[in-house]
């Protein structure tokens, strides 16, 4: 440690000083200084560029246990423990995650509350099967960006979305007409959501209706039922929003996008999911 920390101080101070307040030797130093390193150093050192690569392609929020998958898909075999320790002494944390947004506080028509038919199964056994739905808020200089998304519970992934400067039922539906067109108008299809008053709203009862999309609902208060979908934006959040300034609503915008279409959906790594991408897990499935 003394050696190195001389190795990494001499530009500034000669030796000479640096070893005499260290209490070591300067001869002990050279020795040191002109080692070969070791193989365990030099796979060390690969190893971290590697975990870097991973970890920056992330946008700096994966984990070891997510950067440990990636390195085995690149065909390098360690254990996650050496990972970690790696990104430890290499300074590389992913972000914490943040608290929830305040929950939407308008009017519910009782007689459009749904019963909680998912009772917080959160699995399919097929595409299109259970989709789940919530919206989110996100700051910008201009006031706040709503984001309603709808997640498929077979591979977590988002089939529809929409943003929007109002928080309306229209912002809901939105995101429901692009997970219906780009799924291709389902059937039997159950829609989760918790009980805002955009879902409850009657032109989105309409729609689900029209579509023939049975409607369940959490129950009152309880975030829970719909866990699932709250991971989503606490991931969206914590892997991006939080750590960014948005002057405009449509840099915002933007920032989504990017970040559902170009990394959630076909590079995420989920636990859930064996550490496959939802579009990785949608695309092995159909191959067996």
């Amino acid at each position: 440690m003394k050696f190195g920390f001389v190795a990494k101080h001499r530009a500034v101070w000669p030796v000479r000083v640096l070893c005499e307040v260290l209490g070591i030797s300067r001869s002990g130093f050279y020795e040191w200084f002109s080692r070969r390193p070791s193989p365990r150093t030099r796979a060390n050192e690969k190893l971290t560029g590697l975990i870097r690569q991973s970890f920056e392609a992330s946008d700096r929020t994966y984990g070891s246990r997510r950067v440990w998958h990636d390195v085995l898909a690149w065909g390098e075999h360690c254990g996650i423990h050496r990972v970690a320790r790696l990104m430890r002494a290499a300074g590389l944390a992913a972000r914490k995650k943040r608290r929830r947004s305040p929950n939407d506080a308008g009017l519910r028509p009782e007689h459009s509350i749904a019963p909680n038919l998912l009772q917080r199964e959160f699995e399919a056994d097929a595409p299109n099967k259970k989709w789940l739905a919530d919206f989110t808020y996100l700051w910008t200089d201009e006031g706040w960006l709503y984001v309603a998304a709808v997640l498929d519970l077979y591979s977590r992934r988002i089939v529809g979305w929409s943003m929007k400067a109002e928080m309306t039922a229209q912002l809901v539906i939105d995101a429901l007409l692009m997970a219906v067109w780009r799924r291709g108008k389902p059937k039997e299809l159950l829609h989760h959501s918790d009980q805002g008053s955009q879902y409850t709203s009657e032109d989105f009862q309409r729609l689900l209706a029209d579509q023939g999309i049975v409607c369940s609902m959490s129950r009152k208060g309880n975030c829970w039922d719909n866990a699932a979908m709250e991971s989503f934006f606490s991931s969206l959040k914590t892997e991006r929003a939080a750590r960014k300034r948005y002057p405009t609503r449509d840099d915002a915008r933007a920032d989504v996008f990017d970040y559902i279409e170009r990394f959630y959906n076909p590079r995420r790594r989920h636990s859930v999911l064996g550490y496959l991408s939802p579009v990785q897990f949608e695309e092995n499935m159909v191959a067996v």
